[in-house]
C-alpha cells in the first residue's frame, strides 16, 4: 500500500500512548536520540542539515536502480499472488463445485475479505507506515552521531525498537480480543450476512476458523509496514503467495475428511504463513546488528570549541527542542481527521460483497458460489490496469506535495486514459469468451456445466462494470493525497451502495443473480461518475473533466463493438480452447484498430499497440525510477 508524503504531513508514530512500559521505552529513545541531537548541533551546526525538501542527509535517497528492482519484484510476487488466487478458487471448485457447502463457506470467507482490506491493503499501511518511516529515518541519523541511538543495547535506544514495544503488544491485544469475539458471535454474525442460509451450522463453523485471521492479518500488516518502511519489499510482497498456498494444501490434504471446513483451516493457516513469511526479515532489522541499508554514515572530525562558548547553555536548550519535537512524533503522529475517511471509504467499498451475499443466500443453492466465482474472474482486468495506476503513485504524490497543479493534473488524466483502455480490451475478452473461460479455468470434478452456464452469465454481467471499478481505484488516491480530510469519496461510495441496495432488492426476485450483478455494476458506476465529476481544485485535482468523459467514450464504443463480434465468432466453434483463441484474437484486433480510426490519444501520443501496453508501463517506470530533483543534485 503506498503511503503519500501529503497524507503523512504530521505524522510521527502509531499509537497515543500512555503511561506504562511503552511509554518509559519511548520517554529512554527521547533522552538518547535528544542528547546526541544536542551535541551534533554545538559541536558541527549545519553539519546534518536537512534538504529544502526535509529529507535528512543521514538518509541516502532511494536509488533508481533500486526503485526499479523493488517495483519488479512487487509485481512479479503480486502476479504470482494472484494466479495463486484464482488456482484456490479452481480448487474450492474443483473439490466442493458451487452448492451448499461452498455458499456456507464463502459467507465465513467475509472475514478475511474485509480484515485483509483494512489490516493489511489500507488501514494498517496508513497508520504504521509513517511511524514506522519516521522512527527509522530517527535511527539513521542517530547511527552517525556522538551519542547514536544505534550505541545503546537496549529497546530504549532504538527508535523503532521503542516503537515495536509500545505498539505491538496494545495491538495484539486488540487484535485478539476482536478474533474472540467473532468466534463467540459466529451465529449472529452468519444470521446477519446471510439469512436465508441452507445450512448455518456449516457457516458457523467456517466463520469459527477465519476469524483467527483478524490476529493473523494484522500482525501480518503490521510486519508489512515496518519492512516497507526499511525499504525491504521482497517479504511484503510475498506475502499472498504464502497464504493462498496455504489454503490450497489445506483442501486438498484435508478435504476428503473435513469437507468445506478444510478451506477455512486453510485461510487460517496461511494466515499465520503470512506472518512467518516476514518474521525473519523483520527480526533482522530489528535486532540485528547491521543498519538499514538506506542509512549513510556521518562523522564529522571534532572541531575545538571556541573561548567563551556557552556550550552548555546552547547544549541545554536544543535537547529540550529536540525533545520536545521527538515526543511530538512519537505520540501524535496519527490525524485521525486524515484517516477515518480512508477507512469508512475503504469498509463501504467492501460492503459491496456484503450486500451480494445477504440477497443470494435467499436464492437457490450456489447462487453465491456463482457470484464469487464470476467476480474473481472478471476483476483479472481491472487488477492489471491499476497496477499502472500503483507504480505512478509517487508520481502523483510528488506533484501534489511540490504544488505542481498542472503536473498533477496530467498524470492523473493519463492514469485515467490509459488504465480505462486496458480494462475496458479485458472486458471486452470477458464478455465475448465468458462461457469458455469459465468452462477451462471450473468445469471438473463437482462444478457442472450448469454451474458453468450460470457463472459466465453472471460474469458478463460484472464486466460492464469493470470501467466503473477501475476508475474509482484510479480517481479515489487523488482524493486522499491532498493532505486535508475530505469526506466526498465516502459520500460518493455510499451513494453507489445504496444504488446498489435499492436496485439488487428490487431485481433479486425477478433476474436472480444477474440482478445482483447488475445493482454492482451500476453502483460503482454511480460512485465513479460522482468521483468525476469531483474533481475540483478545492476536494482534489482539478482535472478537465468533459474532455477525460469525451476521450473514454472513444474506447468504450470500440469496446462494445469489439466484445459482440468477439462474442459471434467465439460462438461458432464448439472447442472451447478454439472459441476463446478465435474470440481473444477478434476483440484485440478489432479493439486495436478502431482505437487508430477513432483517434484515441494518450497525453498527445496516437494511440496504437504498442503506446497502450509496453509504452505505458515504460513510461511508468522510467517517471518513478527517476530521481527526485533534490537527488540530482547532491
Amino acid at each position: 500500500m503506498t503511503v503519500t508524503p501529503s497524507r503523512a504531513e504530521g505524522e510521527g508514530t502509531t499509537a497515543r500512548t500512555g503511561k506504562g512500559h511503552g511509554e518509559a521505552e519511548i520517554e529512554a529513545a527521547i533522552e538518547v536520540e535528544a542528547e546526541a541531537e544536542a551535541e551534533a548541533e554545538v559541536q558541527l551546526p549545519g553539519a546534518r542539515a536537512a534538504s529544502a525538501e526535509g529529507t535528512p542527509i543521514g538518509v541516502a535517497p532511494p536509488t533508481r536502480g533500486f526503485l526499479a528492482r523493488a517495483t519488479l519484484v512487487t509485481a512479479v510476487l503480486s502476479i504470482a499472488g494472484a494466479l495463486l488466487g484464482l488456482g484456490r478458487d479452481q480448487a474450492l471448485a474443483h473439490l466442493f463445485g458451487a452448492g451448499t457447502e461452498t455458499d456456507a463457506f464463502l459467507v465465513a470467507w467475509t472475514v478475511p475479505e474485509v480484515a485483509a482490506t483494512l489490516l493489511i491493503e489500507d488501514g494498517m499501511a496508513f497508520v504504521l507506515v509513517p511511524a514506522f518511516s519516521l522512527a527509522v529515518a530517527r535511527r539513521a541519523r542517530g547511527a552517525g552521531g556522538t551519542g547514536g541511538t544505534r550505541r545503546s543495547g537496549g529497546t530504549g535506544g532504538d527508535p523503532v525498537r521503542a516503537l515495536v514495544a509500545a505498539t505491538l503488544p496494545r495491538l495484539s491485544l486488540v487484535l485478539m480480543a476482536v478474533s474472540a469475539l467473532l468466534m463467540a458471535g459466529a451465529p449472529y454474525l452468519v444470521a446477519g450476512l446471510a439469512p436465508g442460509l441452507p445450512d448455518p451450522g456449516l457457516a458457523v463453523d467456517c466463520t469459527r476458523l477465519t476469524a483467527t485471521c483478524v490476529l493473523s492479518f494484522g500482525l501480518a500488516g503490521y510486519c508489512s509496514a515496518a519492512l516497507r518502511a526499511h525499504r525491504r519489499f521482497l517479504a511484503p510482497a510475498a506475502i499472498y503467495v504464502a497464504y493462498n498456498t496455504g489454503v490450497i494444501t489445506a483442501m486438498f490434504v484435508l478435504g476428503g475428511r473435513w469437507g468445506v471446513r478444510s478451506a477455512a483451516v486453510g485461510v487460517a493457516l496461511g494466515g499465520c504463513l503470512m506472518v512467518a513469511a516476514q518474521i525473519p526479515a523483520l527480526a533482522r532489522q530489528l535486532l540485528g546488528g547491521r543498519r538499514p541499508a538506506t542509512t549513510t554514515e556521518v562523522t564529522p572530525a571534532q572541531p575545538e570549541e571556541a573561548p567563551g562558548t556557552q556550550g552548555p547553555a546552547v547544549k541545554q536548550s536544543v535537547k529540550q527542542t529536540v525533545k520536545q519535537s521527538v515526543k511530538q512524533s512519537v505520540t501524535h503522529s496519527v490525524d485521525l481527521a486524515l484517516i477515518t475517511p480512508v477507512l469508512l471509504f475503504a469498509l463501504c467499498r467492501q460492503s459491496q460483497v456484503l450486500i451480494e451475499r445477504y440477497l443470494a443466500s435467499n436464492l437457490p443453492s450456489g447462487a453465491i458460489s456463482h457470484l464469487n466465482y464470476a467476480q474473481k474472474v472478471a476483476q483479472i482486468p481491472m487488477t492489471l490496469s491499476l497496477m499502472l495506476c500503483t507504480v505512478t503513485f509517487p508520481v502523483l504524490a510528488q506533484a501534489l506535495a511540490e504544488g505542481d497543479t498542472e503536473r498533477a493534473r496530467n498524470r492523473v488524466e493519463r492514469d485515467v486514459a490509459v488504465a480505462s483502455c486496458m480494462v475496458l480490451l479485458g472486458a471486452a475478452a470477458v464478455f465475448a469468451c465468458a462461457p469458455q473461460i469459465i468452462q477451462l479455468l471450473f468445469q471438473r470434478g463437482a462444478f457442472t456445466d450448469q454451474d458453468t452456464a450460470a457463472t459466465a452469465t453472471v460474469m458478463r454481467v460484472y464486466s460492464v462494470g469493470l470501467l466503473g471499478h477501475t476508475l474509482v481505484g484510479a480517481l479515489v488516491r487523488t482524493y486522499f493525497s491532498a493532505g486535508r480530510p475530505t469526506w466526498y469519496p465516502l459520500a460518493a461510495m455510499t451513494a453507489g451502495i445504496v444504488a446498489t441496495s435499492w436496485i439488487g432488492a428490487g431485481t433479486v426476485g425477478t433476474w436472480g443473480v444477474r440482478g445482483i450483478a447488475a445493482a454492482n455494476a451500476i453502483g460503482i458506476t454511480v460512485t465513479a461518475a460522482l468521483l468525476l465529476s469531483g474533481m475540483d481544485e478545492r476536494r482534489s485535482v482539478p482535472i478537465r473533466t468533459r474532455r477525460v468523459v469525451h476521450e473514454l467514450s472513444r474506447p468504450l464504443r470500440a469496446a462494445v463493438c469489439a466484445a459482440v463480434t468477439g462474442a459471434l465468432c467465439a460462438s461458432r466453434f464448439d472447442s472451447p480452447e478454439l472459441a476463446l483463441l478465435a474470440g481473444g484474437v477478434t476483440v484485440t484486433v478489432i479493439y486495436v484498430l478502431l482505437l487508430r480510426l477513432l483517434g484515441v490519444r494518450f497525453g498527445g501520443a496516437p494511440a496504437t499497440t504498442r503506446t497502450t501496453l509496453p509504452i505505458a508501463f515504460r513510461t511508468a517506470l522510467r517517471s518513478v525510477t527517476r530521481r527526485l530533483p533534490h537527488d540530482r543534485s547532491r
